[in-house]
């Protein structure tokens, strides 16, 4: 119903804190938006691991009652979109295990490249996996490895996989973060007094009154227990591959990513656009939500009026009941609905953060057309998107791109908009400050990916599979 990429998960970890479990359950809801398929918490009491795990929302799975059984001082808690796996509960995390040295759970955002190899080469050797999720893979990993500790081991087992990762770990006494040394996915540290947060992003420490540290450095892993905070560097440094599209859409915009505030970054999205694309017109007004603060800086830039003209119900659930005559564009008018009042008679700048199948943008042009617009100009806030990702972010196949098979124009005439603008490659660059100390990733917008060992012919055979 809605084009879009899908988001990837959320991951947060609490030490210290005597309603570890409540702190948890409030991060994940403040990173709701990085997955809403299914949410799980594990908390420990120092002697036994506690887990609750359900498919759905984090207000749906989390009761005052089943939050309260979860005791303890520290706990890990995740959010999940299927980027690896099928939707069921088995692939719910965090994971939880018992092995020769207690009991460990595990959460995980991102994506191995390498998982399936890795997995045949275990299976071959005789682990047994009770789930699909390439996550499972750094468990078995760990318990294979020689190391005596199990900080040795989840050091041996990162240097095995090959791709985006920033997990946290659990057991009865200590919670461990780490990053993959690329830094695709951000993961940050904040205090509350004296416990210890870990958690994607910096929306969640707002949300639970922690002060905000620093980030988890790419290739670092973190050892919180009774002795403090123990950083770790036992990667060989690497170029940094942060995900661009965490600023392009995924991240909240109250969030700080990679070093930057998500919603100013976004703003110079949206003038970079205006500087490149401008176009004669009447009025701005955004895609809602994530096109707004881009939207805001077009009209800033371009010194036109800005005005939200479509307004989004925002309780729309999984399920409807549709009417049996057919409804033209049924879907997008659940979501959005036009200010006609503002539309009428005028020339509008219409901006949106993405295209990715170009469905949902010729219908929401469709839209406002209908609500008497005499002109729709469409500009996205990013390139074009011509390949999937393989480090977190569930994506269409290259074939299902819009703009991996289409030039401008034809995606133009597709979208029924008067005209049609992309931010450049280079401008992106600009706004997001790509310099000595920031790297990111582009590869959903030039094809190029950072990662040597990727088989790109047999992930995209997988993920054709998938869907």
């Amino acid at each position: 119903m809605w084009d879009k990429f899908h988001e990837e998960c959320g991951v947060v970890g609490v030490y210290g804190h005597p309603e570890a479990a409540t702190l948890a359950y409030l991060s994940l809801y403040a990173l709701q938006h990085r997955g809403q398929e299914s949410a799980g918490i594990v908390a420990s009491n120092g002697e036994a691991l506690i887990a609750h795990r359900g498919m759905g929302l984090v207000a749906d799975i989390f009761t005052p009652d089943i939050v309260a059984r979860l005791e303890g001082r520290l706990a890990i808690g995740h959010n999940r979109y299927s980027t690896s796996g099928s939707t069921v509960l088995k692939n719910c995390q965090p994971f939880v295990v018992e092995w020769a040295q207690g009991a460990l759970a595990i959460a995980h955002n991102g994506n191995l490249v390498n998982a399936d190899a890795l997995r045949e080469r275990l299976e071959t050797r005789g682990s047994i996996f009770q789930s699909t999720s390439d996550s499972e893979v750094i468990i078995h990993l760990i318990a294979a490895s020689p190391a005596t500790t199990l900080v040795g081991r989840i050091v041996d087992a990162l240097a095995q996989v090959r791709g985006a990762y920033s997990l946290v770990f659990l057991t009865e006494t200590q919670v461990i973060a780490a990053r993959d040394p690329g830094g695709f996915r951000p993961l940050v540290l904040g205090r509350v007094g004296n416990a210890v947060v870990v958690t994607s992003e910096t929306c969640a420490l707002d949300l639970v009154d922690a002060q905000y540290e620093r980030e988890v450095l790419p290739g670092e892993i973190v050892v919180i227990d009774d002795r403090g905070v123990t950083s770790l560097r036992p990667f060989a440094p690497a170029p940094a591959h942060n995900c661009v599209f965490e600023y392009v859409y995924f991240a909240r915009p109250d969030s700080q990513v990679f070093g930057r505030n998500v919603y100013e970054v976004r703003k110079e999205l949206g003038r970079q656009l205006a500087r490149e694309s401008h176009v004669p017109a009447d009025i701005v007004i955004p895609v809602p939500d994530s096109g707004v603060p881009a939207a805001i800086g077009y009209a800033e830039e371009a010194g036109l009026p800005f005005e939200m003209g479509l307004i989004r119900n925002h309780y729309v659930g999984r399920t409807f009941i549709e009417p049996s005559q057919a409804i033209r564009d049924f879907g997008v008018k659940l979501k959005l609905n036009p200010v006609r009042y503002l539309l009428q008679g005028r020339r509008v700048v219409l901006v949106d953060d993405s295209i990715v199948r170009g469905t949902t943008s010729r219908k929401i042009v469709r839209m406002v057309r209908q609500a008497g617009a005499r002109e729709v100009h469409l500009r996205v806030s990013c390139p074009p998107t011509v390949s999937p990702c393989f480090y977190g972010v569930d994506t269409p196949t290259r074939s299902e791109l819009i703009a991996s098979n289409h030039p401008v124009e034809e995606i133009r005439r597709f979208v029924e908009a008067d005209s049609l603008g992309y931010l450049s490659l280079s401008s992106l660059r600009r706004a997001v400050a790509d310099d000595d100390r920031h790297e990111y990733c582009y590869a959903c917008y030039t094809g190029d990916y950072p990662t040597e060992l990727v088989n790109i012919e047999e992930l995209i055979a997988a993920r054709q599979k998938r869907y």
